[in-house]
Parts: structure tokens; C-alpha cells; sequence
């Protein structure tokens, strides 16, 4: 596609794609606690407890970068 091989294409999509889709779900839970009232502290928690899973793929970047992978 356009002189791209298929890695390319995918590596693209799984950095680009997903870190605009966590940018969407930090918007979503934003906006769950501005709407909900939750206050500061269950705005944290909400923030801390749905957006764990996202810190693990975060980290997993990480150390691939760090390792060179």
C-alpha cells in the first residue's frame, strides 16, 4: 500500500491507532466523572482504576524501546 510493506503498515497503525484510541478513553472517563460529579478524589480513582489496563501497554513500549526490540 502507497510503497509501505505490511510491518510498516501495522507498526503505524498499533502506535498511531492506539494511542489515539487512549487519548479517546482518557476523554471518555473525563468526561464520566465531570458529569457524575465525582469530585477530585473520584475523579482520581476513576482515572487510576480505568486507566491501569492502558498503563501496561504503555509500559510495554517502554521496555521494548529501552531493551531495543
Amino acid at each position: 500500500m502507497f510503497g509501505f510493506t505490511e510491518e510498516q503498515v501495522s507498526n503505524f497503525g498499533v502506535t498511531f491507532g492506539l494511542a489515539a484510541f487512549i487519548g479517546f478513553m482518557l476523554f471518555i472517563i473525563w468526561n464520566l466523572a465531570r458529569q457524575s460529579k465525582a469530585g477530585k478524589l473520584g475523579t482520581f480513582v476513576l482515572f487510576f482504576v480505568l486507566a491501569f489496563g492502558m498503563l501496561g501497554f504503555i509500559a510495554k513500549t517502554i521496555i521494548q524501546w529501552a531493551m531495543g526490540m
